[in-house]
């Protein structure tokens, strides 16, 4: 076992990091930095630093990210319009990058020799750490006590837990039922009662949204303005991206938007299935999608169409930092140069439709859409264009 004198390890507090910290002090005799993410989720911050200092650590950074966040990473994926498998906007998947990113800059910061996360060997966010820890700091030392310990389940953790005076959460006794990722993005579930995909979800997974069938009978409309590709007002008021996407996570949420059941192909290859809500973001993706419906070019808009998938791959595997998905955003970033204008929305049990959407760089054209007669467009003109375009059938034989 390679030596190691000061580690920055990835803190929640919750029973895994909490094991961890004790676990990698015992295992490597080293010196134990924390570092905790404020990227929008509900959580103690004050209990958190107190669970750290109870074990004895002395540099604990917990970082406000929350602007950073929404605008550095969010923002720009969101104008890629990304579905993973067509269903999953990466809710987890983009807090990684910057996770990581700025443990390596604590890790600087202190000396440290290497850093640790509570990322298991069966999951995808072990890849997307470490990428970001190597593309960072190639030379970083990594330590990933669930490729290490001999702790094999949440039962051991707990009872190593009270072995070591490790204080826990009272739920997380007995195993917690289902395991829970969250920041201002969304929150995912995975695990425990979640796991036989034949089986509905309980209601007590869902913790950002109501029923749609509990929401209310009358629907909200909503004004979100975009410039450049980002939303920058929603009902005429101007907000920080951070704020705008905590007030549509507020609006999405009572009217039940941005649940999604959905079961993963995990890039580390095994199948999961999980439970997801993006309330804000569903209708961020939506209301994009509309604006740049009457802004971007058909050709334009198709080959960003073909670039999505990919894209949303990228991110989901781990590959923020690489050199294709940067590629790739310098081409989005540019196709957003002209996407800004308003779109209307509706919001109504579960559903975010489209009601409006207005530009001054529209390229929608009434005058030549129009069913009515004009004199812009020939219809004549359309019989050389199927024939031209027919060549190749009619010659098929």
């Amino acid at each position: 076992m390679d030596k190691v004198n000061k580690v920055v390890l990835a803190y929640s507090g919750g029973l895994d990091t909490s094991v961890i910290l004790r676990w990698l002090k015992e295992t490597y005799s080293c010196e134990v930095v924390t570092f905790t993410a404020n990227l929008g989720q509900d959580e103690d911050y004050d209990l958190v630093e107190k669970k750290a200092a109870q074990q004895g650590v002395k540099e604990i950074f917990i970082e406000d990210l929350k602007e950073e966040f929404v605008r550095d990473y969010v923002f720009p994926m969101f104008r890629a319009n990304p579905l993973y498998e067509g269903y999953y906007l990466l809710g987890t998947s983009i807090a990684r990058p910057l996770i990581a990113k700025k443990q390596i800059e604590i890790a600087n910061k202190v000396g440290a020799d290497a850093v640790s996360h509570g990322a298991t060997g069966k999951g995808n966010d072990q890849i997307r750490f470490e990428l970001g820890y190597y593309y960072h700091k190639p030379d970083i030392k990594i330590i990933s006590p669930w490729r290490e310990w001999d702790l094999t389940s949440r039962t051991s953790l707990v009872e190593y837990a009270d072995q070591h005076g490790i204080e826990i959460a009272k739920d997380k006794r007995g195993e917690q039922p289902f395991s829970i990722d969250e920041n201002i993005l969304h929150s995912s579930a995975e695990g425990k009662v979640l796991e036989d995909p034949w089986e509905e979800a309980p209601d007590y997974v869902y913790t950002r949204s109501v029923s749609p069938e509990n929401a209310p009978d009358t629907p909200e409309e909503i004004t979100i303005e975009f410039k450049h590709g980002d939303a920058c007002t929603l009902n005429g008021q101007n907000m920080t991206p951070f704020e705008l996407l905590k007030a549509l996570n507020e609006m999405g949420g009572k009217h039940g938007i941005g649940r999604v059941d959905l079961v993963e192909n995990r890039y580390i290859g095994m199948k999961s299935r999980g439970i997801y809500e993006t309330p804000g973001g569903t209708i961020l993706y939506h209301a994009h999608r509309a604006i740049e419906s009457i802004t971007l070019d058909k050709e334009a808009a198709h080959m960003k169409d073909e670039l999505s998938p990919k894209y949303a791959e990228l991110v989901y595997n781990g590959y923020w930092f690489s050199p294709e998905r940067e590629m790739m955003q310098s081409m989005i970033d540019k196709s957003q140069a002209n996407v800004e204008g308003k779109v209307r929305l509706k919001l109504y049990k579960g559903n975010t439709k489209i009601t409006g959407r207005e530009s001054s760089m529209s390229l929608y054209n009434p005058n030549l859409a129009t069913f009515e007669s004009d004199n812009i467009y020939s219809q004549k003109d359309a019989e050389g264009f199927i024939k031209l375009n027919a060549l190749r059938l009619r010659e098929k034989k």
